[in-house]
C-alpha cells in the first residue's frame, strides 16, 4: 500500500525576476513523496510546481487538492488529474519510486552517468537597459551560443537598441537570438514590431500576443518575418482534439513545451506527435521549477534525442534550491555523479 506525503517549499530568487507580467522574489512550490508502507526508506519525490498567475492550477484551494490526491494515492489514475502541476509532481514521484527512488525518472543512462549533456540557451531576464546588457555579455562570456531575451518590460525602442547592440557585437553565426514577449504585444502593433526586430536575424519569438486570440495569432504566424513559437497558448489544452484544433488554427513554426504547465509528460508527448504531423518543431523549457522538477524535465528531454538548444534552467536561480548533481558546463546542462541529492530541508507530512 502506497503512502503519499507533501510539503510546501518557497523558493527564494537571488535577484528580482521580472517578466512582462510580474516581478518575483519568491516562487511557491510543493513536493510530494510516495513510498510503500512496508518499505518507507525507498521513496519517490516529485515537484508540484504551481505557477501562480498562469493556468487553471492557480486556485485558492490548491493545497487542499494536493492533500486529497495524497489521501487517494492508491486509487488515482494520473491521466485523470486535471491540474498540470499536480499531475507533473505525482507522475514524477511514481516514476522515481518505480526505479528504486534514485531520482531516475526516464530511461536516460547516458545522462545519469555523465556521458552526455543538453545544450541550452542562456536566459537574459528583464531589467533596465544597462542591467540587461550586462547580463547578456555575461552569458556570452560564459560560452552560450544561443541566448533568449525577455522583451516587453521596458520601452520597445530601448529593447531594439539592446538587440541592435547584441547583433553589432555578435554575428548570427556566433550567437543565436531568441525572444520571448510573454504576450506583451497587441494584435495591432505586433507585425510592425516583428518587422523591425527581423533586421537583427532573430531565430524565433515566443508568444507575441496574449493567449486565446487564435484568429489574430494566425494572421501573425502567417505574415511574421520572424518564426513564431507558442508557449502560454498551450496551457490548459490537454486532449487530442483540443491540441489539433489549436495547432490548425494558429500554425506556429515552433511550440515550447513545459511539462509542469502543459499537462505533464504524456500530454507533451501528444503535443510532439501532433505538432510533428504538421511539420511544427518544438523544444522544451523549464518553468521555474526547483532542481527536482528540472531533473525530471531534463531526463524526459534527453529521451527525445534533441539537438537544438533547449530552454532548461540552470538551477542557479534560487538561494535555497535543492542540492543536486545538476550542473551547467560549456552552455549545457549535465549530471555530475560526484554531487549528491540532499532533500533534508524538506519536511513532509
Amino acid at each position: 500500500m502506497l503512502i503519499a506525503q507533501y510539503c510546501r517549499h518557497d523558493l527564494h530568487f537571488n535577484f528580482v525576476a521580472i517578466t512582462s507580467r510580474q516581478s518575483m522574489t519568491v516562487k511557491e512550490t510543493y513536493f510530494i513523496k510516495v513510498f510503500d508502507r512496508n518499505c518507507p526508506d525507498v521513496y519517490g519525490v516529485g515537484e508540484c510546481a504551481v505557477f501562480r498567475g498562469l493556468g487553471a492550477d492557480d486556485t485558492p484551494d490548491y493545497e487542499e487538492r494536493l492533500k486529497a490526491l495524497c489521501r487517494n494515492i492508491n486509487s488515482i489514475n494520473v491521466d485523470d488529474v486535471k491540474e498540470s502541476s499536480l499531475r507533473f509532481g505525482i507522475e514524477t514521484a511514481l516514476r522515481d519510486l518505480a526505479t528504486g527512488g534514485r531520482f531516475r525518472i526516464f530511461d536516460s543512462d547516458s545522462w545519469l552517468q555523465g556521458h552526455m549533456s543538453i545544450p541550452i540557451n542562456g536566459l537574459v531576464w528583464m531589467g533596465d537597459f544597462d542591467t540587461m546588457r550586462s547580463r547578456l555579455d555575461q552569458k556570452v562570456n560564459d560560452g552560450f551560443k544561443c541566448i533568449k531575451i525577455k522583451v516587453g518590460g521596458i520601452d520597445f525602442e530601448r529593447e531594439l537598441d539592446l538587440i541592435r547592440y547584441v547583433r553589432d557585437c555578435y554575428a548570427s553565426d556566433r550567437l543565436m537570438i531568441r525572444l520571448d514577449a510573454n504576450g506583451s504585444m497587441t494584435p495591432r502593433d505586433a507585425l510592425g514590431r516583428l518587422e523591425r526586430l527581423a533586421r537583427y536575424d532573430i531565430h524565433s519569438l515566443e508568444q507575441p500576443i496574449r493567449a486565446g486570440q487564435w484568429k489574430q495569432m494566425r494572421e501573425i504566424t502567417r505574415n511574421s518575418p520572424i518564426p513564431i513559437a507558442l508557449d502560454e497558448e498551450l496551457i490548459g489544452t490537454m486532449n487530442y482534439d483540443q491540441r489539433c484544433y489549436l495547432l490548425d488554427a494558429t500554425m506556429p513554426r515552433y511550440i515550447i513545451l513545459k511539462p509542469s504547465l502543459h499537462g505533464s509528460f504524456s500530454t507533451c508527448d501528444g503535443w510532439i506527435k501532433d505538432a510533428g504531423d504538421r511539420e511544427i518543431m518544438w523544444w522544451a523549457t523549464s518553468a521555474l521549477e526547483s532542481n527536482i522538477g528540472l531533473n525530471a524535465i531534463a531526463q524526459w528531454t534527453v529521451s527525445k534525442n534533441v539537438d537544438m538548444p533547449q530552454g532548461l534552467g540552470t538551477g542557479g536561480l534560487y538561494t535555497n534550491n535543492i542540492p543536486s548533481p545538476l550542473v551547467v558546463r560549456d552552455a549545457a546542462l549535465a549530471y555530475d555523479n560526484s554531487r549528491a541529492w540532499n532533500i533534508e530541508q524538506l519536511r513532509f507530512s
